[in-house]
């Protein structure tokens, strides 16, 4: 996997990124640091990167043990150290899963799956974040 990142001085501390997969995404700072807020912060990317990581496990596992599974989303709420490197030290992932008939023990079972076997983005966090989860299941 390789990522090319690129300042964008005519933007103040506007970055650019292009991935190995050839997909582009912007990033920028906060105006009291020299940023114009025209896009996300490096480290929420992080944290979307994490949410969108664990969520694609958890439809994956869903969909796998035939699951009729018709809508993810978590929302994540975080806390970071008040001094640098200012990492991430809390984070909460409340998944809500929509569809039909879904049974809360093979849900919450996909939401353990992905954060102690398969998500890399959480395994990474693990090392300075206490992770929680919680799950609410939507019936459409």
């Amino acid at each position: 996997m390789e990522c090319t990142v690129r300042w964008q001085p005519e933007a103040g501390m506007a970055f650019n990124a292009e991935t190995g997969s050839g997909h582009l995404l912007s990033m920028d700072g906060a105006p009291d640091g020299g940023g114009r807020n025209l896009a996300p912060r490096p480290m929420e990317t992080v944290l979307a990167g994490t949410g969108a990581c664990s969520a694609y496990d958890v439809v994956l596992i869903l969909k796998r043990g035939r699951h009729d599974v018709r809508g993810c989303e978590v929302k994540l709420e975080a806390e970071r150290a008040a001094t640098d490197p200012k990492v991430f030290t809390r984070i909460h992932m409340q998944f809500v899963i929509r569809g039909r008939g879904l049974q809360a023990g093979p849900v919450e079972r996909a939401v353990a799956l992905s954060h102690e076997k398969y998500c890399s983005a959480t395994a990474m966090l693990l090392k300075t974040a206490e992770i929680t989860t919680g799950v609410e299941i939507v019936e459409v």
